[in-house]
């Protein structure tokens, strides 16, 4: 089967919004063998939905929309779908009186206009919302289904995945598992090499893909089966296999593509209880925030400081005036006294710090723009880094945040507790 995604609102085409709900539902659809051949995005104008939902009915088996099923006079989604499959709008009583009950749960007075939410294509399956007003439905007519869903990401998953998801899996009479090897501090031509046997030919019916992202890659293995069960009994000795391969340079496997190395440090920590604090010059509190981004974080996370001034450095972390007078902010010797005088004056198990020159200007020739230092002190000892980094400032930034949470991680890890 071949599905296309149209996502609904200018709002999108004016750049004011970023369309994940495309991605989300790309990832989905294959993993139920459904294959996406093209992603449209159109504004909430009359002839132009009409023009690319009809073009997307020509050459498409299922079409999902996101989007388009609000009360207003633009929204048209379900109406357009509707006259492109000669089908006329009928009222539902059931979901007007849903919507009326989801304001009275919000302590809201429901406008009449919502009303239009409760009008749907004849014959169509109606998908009631359990996040937000708008029902979405599913039309099938003459071998094609068209799949209407709301725009805003938290309601569209919710429907897809309770209601969506589980019809399109009867359908297709099987699915398609994933893992996804995460992998830090090793690039993906090394990890292609290490893993060539795998990512070249199947193995029992799993395949190895591998995936770039920002200062990391991933492998994602596969597999597809009659049920979700099977397809990962398969995926398992393989997926074992690979981190016996790769070693430390695994922080983690996950059931999606989404993961991150916040996830897997505030893991390491509450998961043994330990406590740790930052101390930031170049990086300006992105540890600290990537780190806020794990929930529970509350129990490890003490402290936070960003210190950008030298007298910053001192009051907070400790480090001597004659460190920073011989060696500079920008020394592998400042980075370690900044994460060693940190944590012994918060008292926390694990404190890492960074220091660098995230650009546009201030390099030297001896200290060029991209220079970082991060170093991790614990009951283990310090250990201190040196990077080169290339790209602007944002990335730069990034790139030491993720040096400096792997560290974290392999501390906590190291930590045996």
């Amino acid at each position: 089967m071949v599905a296309e995604i149209v996502a609904i609102g200018t709002e999108l085409l004016m750049g004011q919004i970023v369309n994940t709900d495309a991605q989300y539902l790309s990832r989905r659809l294959q993993s139920l063998g459904i294959s996406v051949y093209y992603h449209t995005t159109v504004g909430d104008n009359p002839q132009r939905l009409r023009d690319t939902l009809s073009l997307a009915l020509s050459r498409s088996d299922i079409v999902v929309t996101t989007g388009g099923l609000g009360p207003t006079q633009d929204d048209l989604s379900k109406e357009t779908a509707a006259a492109l499959m000669g089908l006329p709008m009928v009222y539902d009583e059931a979901s007007w009186r849903a919507i009326q009950d989801y304001f009275g749960k919000i302590g809201r007075v429901c406008p009449l206009t919502n009303r239009k939410q409760a009008l749907f294509p004849a014959g169509s399956t109606i998908l009631p919302n359990a996040c937000g007003t708008a029902p979405g439905c599913m039309i099938e007519r003459d071998g094609k289904t068209v799949i209407q869903l709301p725009g805003p990401p938290h309601e569209m998953a919710d429907m897809f995945e309770r209601q969506v998801y589980p019809r399109l899996a009867a359908r297709m009479g099987g699915c398609i598992a994933s893992r996804y090897v995460r992998i830090y501090g090793m690039g993906e031509s090394q990890v292609a090499q290490l893993c060539a046997d795998y990512i070249e030919g199947s193995s029992d019916g799993v395949t190895v893909a591998p995936y770039c992202q920002t200062g990391e890659c991933q492998l994602r293995v596969s597999s597809k089966a009659d049920s979700e069960h099977e397809a990962l009994s398969r995926i398992a000795p393989v997926v074992d296999a690979i981190c016996a391969r790769l070693g430390e340079s695994v922080y983690a496997v996950t059931d999606t593509s989404e993961g991150s190395m916040e996830e897997a440090a505030g893991h390491a920590l509450t998961e043994r209880g330990l406590t740790v604090a930052t101390a930031e010059s170049c990086t300006g509190g992105l540890v600290a925030a990537r780190l806020v981004n794990y929930p529970g974080i509350s129990a490890a996370l003490g402290e936070a400081h960003v210190t950008y001034a030298n007298e910053a450095k001192i009051k907070y972390c400790g480090v001597k005036p004659e460190t920073l007078q011989k060696y500079g902010a920008v020394s592998e010797q400042t980075a370690r006294e900044m994460a060693e005088g940190l944590r012994a004056r918060s008292g926390a198990d694990i404190a890492v710090a960074t220091t660098g020159i995230a650009g546009p200007g201030g390099g030297t020739k001896d200290k060029p723009v991209g220079l970082v230092y991060v170093a991790c002190a614990s009951a283990q000892g310090t250990q201190a880094v040196r990077l080169t980094l290339h790209g602007d400032r944002q990335r730069v930034r990034e790139l030491a945040a993720l040096r400096a949470l792997d560290m974290v991680r392999r501390a906590a890890v190291a930590s045996g507790k």
